[in-house]
């Protein structure tokens, strides 16, 4: 059961219509109006939110700064192993299951109605993914890296899925949201609930919304 209280939707894109299945976010910001230390110091676990959705800018904001092209190479704003850039990164909305597509910051729908509740039950009945008008979820498929890596693989890609994370927790606090890691939850529900494939292996929940 949905706990009352999740914000509705975000308004969608101006240049975007409900029925495409590509959303093209807005261009990330390369500037904010706090220092990197300032987020730094600001950064808190944040568990409850105020009942308004996210807005493009943010979900855009968010996702790049979590997994963002950072240069014509095809960089990264996170560092990975070999670059061989083994996450993928997903957004969780009350209209669908979006999967970042970061050479074209875009936002693939892969799955329609909103699923938070039975993700939050997938994570334990933890409050924060039922509540949240955003849960980002970092799925790591562990071939790409052991491709090259071997049995190190699965040790390289949980770092990076850490550098992931925290990149996007510290554009939440500049951004003056509120969010929270959360690494316990059962794997085949969440695969199920998010329809990933069977190579990705979730291995983080950040719900993110403004604080309450």
């Amino acid at each position: 059961m949905l706990i009352a209280g999740c914000a509705a939707a975000p308004t969608p894109a101006p240049a975007t219509a409900e029925a495409e299945e590509v959303i093209t976010l807005p261009a990330p910001r390369q500037k904010g109006p706090l220092s990197l230390e300032e987020a730094l110091a600001r950064r808190r676990s944040v568990r409850e939110y105020a009942p308004r959705s996210l807005t493009w800018e943010e979900i855009g904001q968010l996702l790049w700064a979590a997994q963002g092209i950072t240069s014509p190479q095809g960089f990264r704003t996170a560092p990975s192993a070999g670059a061989l850039y083994p996450l993928e990164v997903y957004v969780v909305l009350p209209e669908g299951v979006y999967h970042y597509l970061p050479h074209q910051h875009a936002l693939r729908r892969t799955a329609a109605g909103d699923r938070r509740s039975a993700l939050g039950d997938a994570a334990v009945r933890q409050r924060p993914v039922y509540e949240a008008p955003a849960v980002f979820v970092i799925a790591g498929v562990y071939e790409r890296t052991a491709a090259k890596y071997g049995q190190r693989a699965q040790r390289y890609v949980h770092l990076e899925a850490g550098h992931a994370a925290q990149n996007l927790l510290l554009q939440a606090a500049a951004l003056g949201l509120g969010a929270v890691p959360i690494g316990a939850f059962h794997d085949d529900q969440v695969r199920a609930v998010l329809g990933l494939g069977a190579d990705e292996t979730p291995l983080y929940l950040i719900p993110v919304g403004a604080p309450r």
